[in-house]
């Protein structure tokens, strides 16, 4: 299955172990970053990549 651009507050409640709710807690706030740096949002979803490189200081120059 293809990993999807976007993940979901469930989807990553999942993956962190914590509850839907500060999943979207979570969401928000990156989602508000985003969106002050002239991005276009979706509520209650967040780009892979941003989340990534957010929680895990992960780049694509470094994984590649």
């Amino acid at each position: 299955m293809k990993e999807q651009s976007f993940i979901t507050a469930p989807e990553l409640a999942e993956m962190l172990k914590i509850s839907k709710g500060h999943a979207y807690k979570i969401i928000h706030k990156l989602n508000e970053e985003l969106e002050q740096q002239g991005y276009l949002v979706f509520s209650g979803r967040v780009p892979r990549k941003y989340l990534e490189e957010r929680c895990y200081g992960l780049r694509e120059e470094v994984c590649a």
